[in-house]
C-alpha cells in the first residue's frame, strides 16, 4: 500500500483524501492544512494522522509520497520541498502563477528521478481518452482540427476570482492541457480573444475577461479552438471533438442520468448535467490515483508530468500576450 499524505484539504484537497482512502491500492498517511480546524475534521472523519506542518509530513517515515491540494502560490515550494525528502508528488494545477517561477522549480528538482505528476484530471475521463485513441489508431484518419468546450455553471466568488491568476492560468489551463493530450503534438502558435459579459464590472476590476476563444496552431498544420465561459446556466459543459480526414470523434457530456422523457408537448427531455469538476471527472480523479500509484510502484514516467504542466502555462501566457497585443503569439516568445 502506498502511504499518501494531503497537503491541503480545502473542496479538491479533501475529495483527493478520500479518494486515497477508498482507494484498494493506496493509505490516507495522514492530512495537513493551515487551517487546523480543517486538517481536524478531515482527520477524524477518515480516521487518520493530523500533521502539525508541511515539514512534519516531508520528515515522516510513515508517509510514502504526497499529494499538494494547497493554494496556488503554494505548490512550487512545497514540490520543491517534497522532492528534497525524496517523495514522490502528484501536484495539482497550476505549478504557479508565474512562468518564472515554475523555470526556476524546473531548474532545482532537474535530474530528478523521482516521479512527479501534475493534477490534470480531465485527461483521466474515459470519454476524452477514448477520443485521443480513435486519433492514434487512425479510426478518424488524420487529425485536422480539434474543438474544446469548457464552460463553468456559474462565475466563483469575487474574492476567488480577484487572486485566481486569470481565466487562461486559472480555467483555460485545463484546456491547454487537454489541447496538446488530444493534438498529440506542441503548439507553435496562439491567437486569443476575450469578453467581458457575464460579470462586466469584476472582470473589468480584475483585468480578466468571463468570456474567451483561443485558437491553437500546431507545426505541421493542425488546428484547436477551445472556448470558455464562467457562466452556462444550463450547467458545467465539457465537451472535446476531433475531426479528421477519415471522420470524428467526440468526447460528450455527462447528465445526472441518461434518461430521456418524452410527451404530447415536448420530445427528448434529458436530465441536467452534472453540476461541477469534482461530480463530472469523479471517476477520471479516481483513475488519477491509480495512475499515481502506477508510477510509483512501478518505476515509468508519469502520465501528465512536470513539463506539461510547464507547457500549459506558456500557452496560458501566450494567450494574455495575444489579446494583450491584438495578434498571433509564436510559443518561441515566450520561453
Amino acid at each position: 500500500m502506498l502511504k499518501i499524505a494531503v497537503l491541503g484539504v480545502g473542496r479538491i484537497g479533501r475529495m483527493h483524501a478520500e479518494n486515497i482512502a477508498a482507494h484498494p491500492r493506496a493509505a490516507l498517511a495522514g492530512v495537513f492544512d493551515v487551517h487546523g480546524p480543517s486538517a481536524q475534521e478531515v482527520s477524524q472523519k477518515l480516521g487518520v494522522k493530523q500533521f502539525e506542518s508541511a515539514e512534519a509530513v516531508f520528515a515522516s517515515g510513515e508517509v510514502d509520497a504526497v499529494l499538494i491540494a494547497t493554494s496556488t502560490p503554494t505548490h512550487a515550494d512545497l514540490l520543491e520541498k517534497a522532492i528534497a525528502a525524496g517523495k514522490p508528488v502528484l501536484c495539482e494545477k497550476p505549478i504557479d502563477l508565474s512562468l518564472e517561477r515554475v523555470n526556476a522549480c524546473a531548474a532545482k528538482i532537474a535530474g530528478t528521478s523521482i516521479p512527479i505528476m501534475l493534477g490534470f484530471v480531465r485527461r483521466f475521463d474515459t470519454g476524452h481518452r477514448a477520443v485521443r485513441q480513435a486519433i492514434e489508431s487512425g479510426a478518424i484518419g488524420d487529425l485536422h482540427q480539434v474543438i474544446i468546450t469548457s464552460r463553468d455553471p456559474g462565475m466563483a466568488p469575487a474574492s476567488y476570482i480577484e487572486v485566481s491568476g486569470g481565466i487562461f492560468r486559472d480555467m483555460t489551463i485545463h484546456d491547454f492541457d487537454m489541447a496538446r493530450f488530444i493534438l498529440g503534438e506542441d503548439v507553435t502558435e496562439v491567437s486569443a480573444t476575450g469578453s467581458r459579459l457575464v460579470d462586466p464590472a469584476l472582470m473589468q476590476k480584475c483585468g480578466d475577461y468571463d468570456t474567451v476563444t483561443v485558437v491553437l496552431k500546431t507545426a505541421s498544420g493542425k488546428q484547436c479552438i477551445i472556448n470558455n465561459s464562467r457562466r452556462a446556466i444550463y450547467g458545467y459543459d465539457q465537451r472535446v471533438e476531433a475531426l479528421g480526414s477519415g471522420g470524428m470523434a467526440i468526447s460528450e457530456n455527462r447528465p445526472l442520468n441518461t434518461m430521456r422523457l418524452y410527451s404530447e408537448s415536448f420530445t427528448d427531455q434529458a436530465a441536467p448535467l452534472m453540476n461541477f469538476f469534482i461530480e463530472r471527472y469523479a471517476d477520471a480523479f479516481a483513475a488519477e490515483i491509480s495512475s499515481f500509484v502506477d508510477a510509483v510502484e512501478k518505476g515509468t514516467p508519469t502520465e501528465v508530468g512536470f513539463e506539461d504542466g510547464r507547457q500549459a502555462l506558456i500557452l496560458a501566457e501566450a494567450a494574455m500576450l495575444s489579446i494583450a497585443e491584438g495578434r498571433s503569439v509564436n510559443t518561441n516568445e515566450i520561453g
